[in-house]
């Protein structure tokens, strides 16, 4: 009996939270459609687009829309940036319409200062990069780069979404080594957050780029580890998209037979609720290619009317249209239809232009200067034909120098000779079906730009080194210069100015105004301060080691800072010039406690050992991040302090952490 009120209590409670979720959405409609309150009417558009989210994306469209513009106009921003989000996946994908969804993303980015929520904000930069991908690239990487800017070191997922999106829009720019890098830090964050799903998408990008490069039997292989992984993980949603990769390499390597196999394969797994109807539209397009290749017009006829019964606006998807185009344009050529599939030739080209597809531009060309050819106008298919053979040698140009810069980022970082050689095998197998003359001439032509390289880089090599020698030089004799104008300077205030001084305090004396004495007095002291700390007489007068205790006793005695010393003789080792560079340096390390440090205590330290000076000077005051303070333009102390050190073929060391005090220690040869 209590078995049967507990399952008839489950039973209701599940019925009423059915029937919650499932209210009729006309309820919400009317509230929408009669309510003069916005507040009220945006909470019904809220509940209306919960529940047709998956279920009617038509609906959910429309009343995302009106969301945003009320979220808008009653300046909740967070609130519209959020459905502007959700928004953009069905406008790009399900109404091809990326420009609309950036458009909206745009709105509420107008007033992206009102957005505190990190995640919300380099998530709209994502959304409007990811729609960006199907019109313009290099505005989608511009976006992803703002995600990475504006998300929180929290968002780890986000930033790994991130890099995986700009990965595969470096890829399918040619920036291999850019999108290697981006695919690789992708999937290192997945795997430690155990996000499988998206370690097969970073694993893909890696793949597509080894295909890009030409190294097809690596991409074969690592294809077919990750489809196994897929079965293994019960992904099988993603492996139509990797038969139809693989069909692509075998048509680049010239193997038809493979590439209907897997077109095939592609075919069968495709999975109409998970997968993307681009990828379908690309097995389509391909197989219709293939049977016109063929000759088989009653397949391609067939292939060409399941394509175009889809309830799909290739405008709204680039590539999609490009693969369309070009399918349908070579099924018009081999039913002798010239004029038509000329047109949509150059519908597409126009297309890849835009996209910069380098690959698509060039076969656009090359099927191009064919139908020219047929249609007897010559001189448009030599001219077609010049442009793809150009773009082809370029293509071929930047592959190799990708290639070879790829494998090279690869060595630094692993550090493994053997892995070299085996990317340096890799590369002298991209083009090793070429017989005869033609693989003469390509390992001729990449040796001869190796080498040309190499002498590219031996004279940059030797340029920025002769640049270094002359800067250095630069800077010693800005130093002396320097000196001597300090030297001068003080010269002209201790002989001119302090004399006429002397000269006006005789006079008062003899006046008796006392007043006026004392200020003569307090000025001349000045004067001479200045005089002193512009050229040091004491190292004259007095040598190196006592102008340098008379330095610390001078701040000891009139600052705040306690400072002791350990001071060794070190007169008549160095050049009067050399002197006056150890002099300043440790005048100015000390000059930088005081304005900087906030020290109670420090420390010189100079001692005399067989071969060398070593000078130590430390604190016990705020401290500094010494790259942070080094690349600040505005800080020219530790630079002035570098240079003097150089001139003195010395080395410095500089040990400071926030909060923690700061060592700086000068080593000099004897």
């Amino acid at each position: 009996m209590v078995a049967n009120k507990i399952i008839f209590l489950f039973f209701s409670l599940v019925l009423t939270t059915f029937s919650g979720l499932c209210q009729d959405i006309s309820h919400y409609e009317e509230i929408v459609n009669t309510t003069n309150d916005k507040a009220k009417k945006l909470v019904a558009l809220d509940s209306i687009l919960k529940r047709t989210f998956k279920t009617d994306p038509d609906a959910f469209i429309t009343y995302s829309l009106q969301y945003i513009d009320l979220a808008q106009a009653l300046d909740s921003i967070e609130s519209a940036a959020k459905k502007a989000m959700n928004l953009q996946y069905p406008l790009t994908n399900y109404k091809n319409d990326p420009r609309q969804a950036i458009t909206i993303i745009n709105s509420v980015l107008a007033r992206k200062y009102k957005i505190k929520d990190s995640l919300l904000l380099g998530g709209l930069y994502i959304k409007r990069g990811s729609a960006n991908t199907k019109v313009d690239l290099k505005k989608a990487i511009e976006d992803y780069n703002l995600a990475l800017i504006n998300f929180s070191s929290c968002d780890s997922l986000n930033i790994a979404d991130t890099y995986l999106f700009r990965g595969q829009a470096y890829s399918q720019l040619g920036k291999f080594i850019l999108a290697g890098e981006d695919l690789t830090k992708a999937f290192n964050i997945y795997e430690s957050k155990e996000e499988y799903d998206y370690m097969v998408y970073a694993q893909q990008g890696i793949i597509n780029m080894f295909s890009m490069n030409g190294f097809y039997e690596k991409a074969k292989l690592e294809r077919d580890m990750l489809i196994q992984k897929m079965r293994n993980l019960k992904l099988d949603s993603y492996l139509s998209n990797e038969y139809y990769n693989q069909a692509l390499d075998y048509k680049k390597m010239g193997d038809p037979a493979q590439e209907y196999k897997s077109l095939l394969k592609a075919e069968k797994n495709f999975d109409e609720n998970a997968s993307s109807k681009s990828t379908y539209v690309g097995i389509q397009s391909t197989l219709i290619e293939y049977y016109c290749q063929q000759n088989q017009l009653v397949e391609a006829k067939k292939h060409l009317d399941i394509l175009e019964s889809l309830e799909y606006d290739f405008s709204g998807n680039s590539l999609a249209e490009m693969n369309y185009l070009g399918a349908k344009a070579a099924y018009l050529k081999t039913r002798g239809k010239y004029e038509e599939a000329l047109v949509l030739l150059e519908k597409k080209l126009v297309i890849a232009k835009s996209l910069g597809l380098e690959d698509e531009i060039m076969s656009s060309y090359s099927s191009l200067s064919a139908l020219y050819f047929d249609l007897g106008d010559y001189k448009k298919s030599i001219l077609n034909n010049h442009a793809s053979t150009a773009l082809k040698d370029s293509i071929y140009n930047k592959s190799t120098a990708n290639t070879l810069a790829y494998f090279q980022t690869l060595y630094e970082t692993e550090k493994k000779e053997k892995e070299l050689v085996e990317k340096t095998a890799d590369i002298n197998l991209l083009e090793k079906d070429n017989q005869g003359f033609k693989k003469v001439m390509l390992f001729a032509g990449v040796a001869a730009m190796f080498g040309f390289g190499l002498v590219l880089l031996y004279r940059n090599q030797r340029y920025l080194k002769a640049n270094k020698i002359l800067q250095e030089r630069y800077s010693q004799e800005l130093l002396i210069s320097q000196e001597g104008e300090r030297r001068r300077i003080s010269k002209d205030l201790h002989d001119g100015v302090g004399q006429q001084l002397l000269v006006i305090k005789n006079k008062l004396m003899a006046s008796g105004d006392e007043d006026t004495k004392q200020m003569v007095d307090h000025t001349i002291e000045e004067v001479r301060a200045i005089s002193r700390d512009l050229h040091p007489f004491q190292l004259q007068e007095l040598g190196i080691t006592k102008a340098i205790e008379y330095t610390i006793n001078q701040i000891d005695e009139n600052t705040k800072l306690f400072i002791s010393a350990e001071i060794d003789n070190i007169d008549n080792i160095f050049s009067k010039e050399d002197e006056i560079n150890i002099y300043r340096i440790i005048q100015e390390s000390l000059s930088n406690i005081l304005k900087h440090g906030q020290a109670e205590a420090g420390k010189v330290s100079v001692k005399k050992l067989r071969n060398n000076i070593i000078i130590s000077i430390r604190d016990n005051g705020v401290g500094f991040d010494f790259g942070e303070k080094y690349q600040d333009v505005k800080s020219l102390g530790l630079k002035t302090l570098l240079e003097r050190t150089k001139f003195l073929n010395g080395q410095m060391k500089v040990s400071s952490k926030k909060e923690s005090g700061t060592v700086l220690e000068f080593q000099f040869p004897i």
